[in-house]
């Protein structure tokens, strides 16, 4: 990092630092990197440019493992991109600095084009585009939730060279291990394919061994899985039970009842909740409708709902997901930015680049008024207002 490069002081804030939040803490930022964090009345920060946060909260850069859509475009749709720097411009104003933009279950050429439209997108340095997150097609019909059924496949060996080649973000995999031979998993995670169950009616031995297998998460917990029972702990009881593996949380209030997530978060190991949105193209949007697999979708009161009752996504964006950590959970802020933030950073192996306000770290930031609502978002040191 050259010291010839300007530097940056966001000063006046609240910071939202490893312990906790910190209002005697100025952050200095230098080549799209944070450089130091200095006391308030430190000399250094003579030499610096000034951002006033005015007494706001600067939280790290919220981290979103799971968005279909935003702005209005769905990625399926149009899997480019100009798609992809749409949306992650839509969910920059809720605060969200990376992403993983995912494609549901399509055919075989949407996914190669969606794999390289995000390739193309990295290259480019759109903001904000971690990787890809593929949600199928090598999912299960008894629990398809709003996915097209007659677009699932058993994963071939052009499949497998597909996902599993060099990609230049991070590749998330969403499959029902039920459907996919242990090896495949094996292959895929060896590849660095970072691998989740989802959308599976597998019983707890299956999802044991798919575990031991390389799997590492969990889509949407609860969502499109089979559920804890006292004699069967199926799928949510795998997570539940297993101390390494990530769960990822919908927290819209529709998909997963309060009580709910605070059993889920309590039984993970700190560290291993995540939250996601699930997002669709209302995020961001003035227009409540989209079409998904030939069906219009309708957003109302935040819940996105095929004709016959079916959960399509969400309306849901991470600022709005942190507040309802806080408010409708229960947690500490501080908890509820981890599982926005430092949580996903780790899942995605980028924990020494994003999620946190230290040294070193990528200069991503959300600023947030005391109501939580997002005020200003920073990806690599430059500043977009909300």
């Amino acid at each position: 990092m050259s010291a010839a490069q300007p530097l940056l002081a966001l000063v006046n804030g609240r910071v939202l630092a490893d312990h906790g939040p910190r209002n005697d803490l100025a952050v200095l930022v230098r080549g799209g990197r944070i450089e130091a964090l200095v006391p308030a009345g430190d000399p250094s920060l003579d030499k610096a440019t000034r951002h006033d946060l005015q007494g706001r909260l600067l939280l790290p850069g919220f981290i979103d493992v799971q968005v279909n859509g935003g702005g209005g475009l769905l990625f399926n749709a149009a899997p480019t991109v100009d798609t992809l720097r749409g949306i992650a411009a839509a969910h920059r104003r809720f605060g969200t600095t990376g992403m993983l933009p995912t494609l549901i279950t399509d055919t075989a050429d949407v996914m190669h084009a969606a794999l390289e439209a995000v390739d193309a997108a990295i290259a480019e340095g759109v903001p904000g585009i971690l990787g890809i997150h593929l949600e199928g097609p090598f999912l299960a019909p008894a629990r398809k939730g709003i996915h097209d059924a007659n677009l699932f496949r058993l994963p071939d060996a052009a499949d497998i060279a597909d996902i599993a080649r060099k990609h230049r973000g991070v590749v998330m995999m969403t499959l029902a291990p039920e459907r996919v031979p242990l090896e495949t998993i094996r292959q895929l995670s060896a590849a660095g394919v970072i691998v989740v169950a989802g959308h599976t009616a597998a019983d707890y031995a299956t999802m044991r061994a798919a575990l031991d297998a390389g799997v590492s998460g969990f889509t949407h917990l609860y969502n499109a899985m089979t559920p804890l029972g006292s004699r069967d702990p199926g799928v949510v009881g795998a997570a539940l039970d297993d101390p390494h593996s990530w769960c990822g949380l919908i927290v819209d209030l529709h998909h997963v009842h309060p009580a709910s997530l605070r059993v889920a978060i309590a039984a993970k190991a700190r560290g291993k909740s995540v939250l996601v949105t699930d997002a669709m193209p209302p995020v961001g949007a003035d227009d409540p409708t989209y079409v998904l697999n030939g069906q219009t979708i309708v957003a109302r009161d935040g819940v996105c709902q095929s004709d016959d009752g079916v959960l399509a996504g969400s309306a849901l964006d991470m600022a709005t997901g942190v507040r309802h950590l806080v408010n409708a959970v229960g947690l500490p802020l501080a908890e509820a930015s981890r599982m926005a933030s430092a949580y996903p950073a780790a899942w995605l192996g980028l924990e020494r680049e994003l999620g946190r306000i230290v040294a070193g770290q990528r200069a991503d930031f959300a600023v947030l008024d005391d109501a939580l609502v997002v005020q200003e978002t920073w990806i690599g040191g430059v500043r977009y207002a909300a």
